[in-house]
């Protein structure tokens, strides 16, 4: 397509008939990938004759065409794009950036991104120069832009990754500080200066975010820089041009100009200015930092903290990052008292203030409460927050200078309660009874370890917090319902406090205030679990209930539902009644935050974690009421829409919670129905698409279907679940792109098969044990190879003479069987076995080789007979011995977990003696003690140091049912023994007497476990027998 023709069809993409628009939009997918056609759009962009509107459409092409297919998304997948054309592309765009009108710069903007993390510098190895040349040129804004998309590529790289930063800092950073020079020198400095210093400041804090670079270690360099940052911090940011609007004003260039300084020197503190590091250049570069530039910064942002402290303005980011380095700065002795002159003057007269309630709050209070209650739990508006950094810097000073500092602070807050109790209704300071209360909320680990504030804190808060309960004022209700939550746990000497207290909490769940009951429910969640009469609870369950699906639908909040899962775990069973309810009104939340998530793309994560929680509800109310399986499918019709739906790609973000709630489904219902059953091919298909990370999660309700639902698995055609689940397994274990770890799920599934359908699928032998064998010869991961042997073993124990056969057919039985072999005599250093070490692979294995004794000697010669014999005592005492050690263990725990029951204020560290600071002074005693945890874990650890797969000694499918849990391998060999004794006396008796002494001590040692264990087992058996008839 030429270029008048594109500029026609881009044109025919903005008429408001549909049907002229979908004609286009049909021709622009129709020749985007023929040559040149990128090349044209470009020339659409920049032609400053074409009307804007379609310029734009061409950028809007432009950029998504380039985010797509400039980078093959398969390893050898041929790129769709001409390499002519990417050349012309790169050689263009650098020029065009700095041209076109900033409506279609953020398009160019958004491509050079992408080509840049793509091309440079293997395919771009030229732009480097591009960019010294065009800062020497006075060509600077577009060359900075470039170069910070270059630094932003390497920011989070470290290592060998990094080597490209090392020479962009090198080549352009002397270049750099020249103009960083000159521009922080222009008198009265217009706002596209700040612009320019604002990118240079991100583009050094790119370049060192990991790592500083070699060439800034020289003193002369990084002086150079340091001077120019702290020039910008000392001086004012000009009055002139400052938006009124305090959401422009903040964004405004000066004062971003101001918070990326803040930001990099707080980062150059806290990184490399710690004299703890261990690396001796680093610590020499901490030296020089702490000695030459540490305190002028601490001058610095206390003298900045005083603007805010006379009316001036200072953002919100801004005040967050300096209290971040003032917090910083307590535990270091020399930095400390440089703050200790100043200190009293910056905790009463701005710290504590910007604790208190103020007109902004009050303003989204009134007009927005929905936003109020989402910035006060948003985790991601607390790194912003000055009032989060306030009650950081708080909690830091009494922990590190609680002698100093606690008193004074307690005296200064019980001075505002006095104060507040004094003065009359109308002159009541309300605002900071608020910031007191925030202070003794955040204060209370350390109150409640401490004398004499600790004895004192029933007291005080029946004195200062409960009566807030009824205030006039909400969000002084709001504030109490909070600070009770911190203390509901502590020891009330008087029971009725405590009653009290919950009774205002669950009265607040029906207070006109929308944040007011929100603070109340997540403050009922701690009383409920200090609660130790559940009667006081009983008689208002169902009240709460219903005021909690009250406000869940008018808020999405994912803690909310933290406090309905504490409900549920605290009365498991008593949960039934309202179990169908809890999933009915949980179900139409979870589809509202899904809805409005949809609806609303720019929409933050708030939506989308409440529906992530209100599934985890679901699961813990199933968990609840497991034991009555009936309950199950009263619950299903509600749920089966949700897991149809989530099941599929529109599930991904919730993918895990979902499976979780399958699992329980098909687990704890009396049967598999067969709407259930229709949610098989959902996941079998999810598997081979796109869902490969979740097969572990995948895995347990693929294992309930065949092992509760194996009739229908075995006799159902349409769909064929053998056969789908065959190609699905079969796909996984061939896809050479797939790491070992990502296929381990695969053969426990084909286990699962054998050991739930014996006898009934010989023709699926030969097809799992060929896909098998041909993954374990490229396996590399043990684990991977334990599970891929442990299918032969399964194969042996379905049926041992079609196994045999399969294998010999194929031609790899010897081969298959010393590679077994050599597996289990690889021992560690300890003596544990280096392969199989869970205790189920052992059994496995061992019901495996024992099923081979019973084969005829035409199919097992003797010599084997005895080879094999031999491996399975071996086994066998290794099985005997870890199963002994793990009851040994579990029994330990049971008396541990005996001993573990203590309140708040048993769990006490002796600081209630004495306030202990914790300065840098006692960093030696920490560290000591860390050394010796550390010690500690290491001797517990359970495998040697040598082993490279560690992670997969212990899994969770450990605690899975199987068919075989109720075979006794050592009551299983001696069976097969005494069968072979039988039929085959002679063979016997040539095994037995070719048997070496150390063999035959284990044979006979084995022989009586079995008879202990046949005993154990019928004993057990009518324990339960007994216990089955009397419930």
């Amino acid at each position: 397509m030429d270029l008048p023709s594109l500029a026609v069809v881009l044109q025919a993409a903005l008429s408001p008939n549909p049907d002229e628009r979908k004609a286009a939009e049909q021709s622009l997918n129709q020749f985007q990938y023929t040559p040149q056609h990128l090349v044209r759009l470009l020339q659409v962009i920049v032609d400053g004759n074409c009307d804007m509107a379609v310029r734009q459409v061409a950028s809007i092409q432009f950029k998504n065409f380039i985010a797509k297919n400039w980078s093959p998304h398969e390893p050898d997948e041929r790129s769709k794009i001409l390499e002519s054309d990417k050349s012309l592309v790169r050689d263009h765009i650098l020029v065009f950036i700095s041209q076109v009108p900033p409506l279609l710069r953020v398009q160019l903007v958004e491509c050079l991104k992408t080509i840049i993390q793509t091309d440079y510098p293997e395919q771009w190895p030229h732009l480097l120069d591009w960019v010294k040349r065009s800062l020497q040129d006075q060509q600077i804004h577009g060359a900075l832009f470039v170069l910070r998309i270059l630094a932003r590529k390497y920011e989070f790289k470290s290592d060998e990754e990094r080597t490209p930063v090392y020479r962009i800092v090198d080549e352009t950073f002397p270049i750099l500080l020249n103009i960083f020079n000159r521009l922080v020198q222009i008198a009265n400095p217009p706002l596209e200066v700040a612009d320019l210093i604002k990118l240079i400041c991100k583009i050094f804090w790119s370049s060192i975010y990991l790592e500083i670079p070699k060439q800034l270690y020289d003193p002369n360099v990084f002086s150079g820089w340091m001077l120019l940052f702290l020039n910008i911090l000392e001086r004012p940011v000009p009055l002139e041009g400052q938006p009124a609007d305090p959401e422009l004003r903040k964004s405004w260039g000066w004062w971003k100009v101001k918070k990326w300084t803040v930001h990099i020197l707080n980062r150059l503190y806290t990184r490399f200015g710690d004299l703890k590091l261990q690396n001796p250049e680093n610590r020499a570069f901490a030296q020089m930092f702490q000695k030459n530039y540490a305190g002028k910064i601490l001058e610095c942002h206390l003298n900045l903290l005083n603007v805010f402290r006379a009316g001036g303005y200072v953002p919100d980011r801004v005040i967050n990052l300096i209290l971040q380095y003032l917090c910083n700065s307590i535990s270091k002795i020399s930095m400390y008292n440089l703050l200790l002159p100043r200190l009293d003057g910056l905790l009463f007269e701005i710290i504590f203030p910007l604790m208190c309630f103020n007109d902004n709050d009050q303003k989204l209070w009134e007009e927005d409460p929905h936003e109020y209650v989402r910035k006060g739990y948003d985790i991601i508006e607390d790194l912003y927050s000055p009032r989060t950094a306030s009650m950081d810097f708080v909690t830091e000073l009494v922990r590190r200078r609680g002698k100093d500092n606690m008193h004074k602070f307690i005296q200064f807050i019980v001075e505002i309660f006095k104060r507040y109790d004094e003065s009359p209704v109308e002159y009541k300071p309300y605002r900071q009874k608020d910031g007191a209360l925030l202070a003794i909320g955040t204060l209370c680990d350390k109150l409640k370890q401490t004398e004499p504030y600790k004895s004192e804190l029933e007291r005080m808060l029946v004195q200062h917090v409960f009566p807030e309960f009824s205030s006039p004022v909400g969000h002084l209700r709001a504030k109490a319902a909070w600070v009770a939550g911190q203390y509901a746990h502590i020891n009330f000497s008087d029971a009725n406090n405590f009653r009290g207290a919950f009774h205002f909490v669950v009265s607040g769940m029906r207070d006109p205030e929308l944040p007011v009951r929100v603070d109340s429910v997540f403050a009922l969640r701690s009383f409920i679990e200090a609660c130790r009469d559940l009667n006081e609870i009983r008689p208002i369950l169902p009240q709460l209930l219903d005021e909690f699906f009250k406000l869940m639908n008018e808020v999405e909040n994912e803690d909310l539902v933290f406090t309905l899962e504490t409900i549920v775990d605290k009365f498991g069973e008593e949960m039934a009644p309202y179990a169908l309810g809890l999933c009915q009104n949980l179900s139409a939340a979870f589809w509202k935050c899904m809805n409005s998530a949809e609806a609303d793309d720019e929409a933050d994560d708030a939506g989308a974690l409440a529906a992530v929680g209100c599934l985890r509800a679901i699961s813990t109310i199933l968990e609840s009421v497991s034991s009555l399986p009936h309950l199950f499918v009263q619950i299903e019709p509600t749920l089966l829409p949700i897991m149809r739906k989530m099941l599929t790609t529109d599930g991904q973000e919730v993918y895990e919670e979902v499976l979780e709630i399958v699992s329980y489904m098909t687990f704890y219902s009396p049967t598999i129905s067969l709407d259930m059953w229709s949610l098989w091919p959902l996941m079998i298909d999810a598997l081979t698409d796109w869902a490969i990370d979740f097969f572990p999660n995948i895995l347990v309700p693929l294992d309930n279907f065949i092992s509760r639902g194996t009739g229908h698995f075995l006799t159902c055609k349409e769909p064929d679940y053998q056969q789908n689940l065959f190609i699905m397994i079969s796909h996984v274990m061939a896809d050479k792109n797939l790491e070992d770890s990502d296929i381990e799920p695969a053969p426990k599934l084909i286990e699962v098969v054998f050991q739930n359908c014996r006898g009934q699928v010989d023709h699926w032998v030969e097809p799992y044990l060929d896909i098998t064998v041909k993954r374990l010869w490229r396996t590399e991961k043990s684990y991977l190879k334990c599970l891929l042997i442990q299918v032969i073993a399964n194969a042996l124990y379905y049926n041992a003479v079609l196994t045999i056969g399969v294998l010999h057919k194929l031609g790899i039985a010897a081969e298959i069987f010393n590679r077994w072999f050599q597996m289990l005599q690889q021992v560690r250093k300890s003596g544990e076995l280096a392969n199989f070490k869970r205790e189920h692979d052992k059994k496995v294995c061992c019901l495996g080789l024992v099923s081979l004794l019973a084969l005829p000697a035409d199919q097992l010669p003797d010599d084997a007979l005895g080879r094999i014999f031999r491996v399975i005592l071996d086994l066998l005492v290794k099985y005997k011995d870890q199963v002994a050690e793990a009851t040994k263990a579990t029994e330990a725990e049971d008396d541990d977990d005996m001993d573990g029951f203590q309140t708040d204020d048993e769990d006490d560290d002796g600081s209630d003696k004495e306030m202990g600071d914790e300065s840098e002074d006692g960093d030696e005693a920490s560290t000591m003690r860390l050394k010796r945890l550390a010690a500690q874990a290491k001797a517990f650890r359970p495998v040697d140091e040598d082993d490279d797969d560690s992670d997969d000694d212990f899994s969770d499918d450990e605690e899975l049912q199987s068919p075989i849990d109720g075979v006794d391998p050592f009551v299983f060999f001696v069976d097969t023994i005494k069968a072979m004794q039988a039929s085959s006396p002679m063979r016997f008796q040539n095994l037995t007497q070719g048997l070496e002494f150390h063999y035959q001590g284990l044979a006979n040692g084995i022989a009586q476990h079995a008879e202990q264990r046949r005993v154990e087992i019928q004993k057990e058996k009518m324990e339960k027998d007994a216990s089955t008839a009397k419930s």
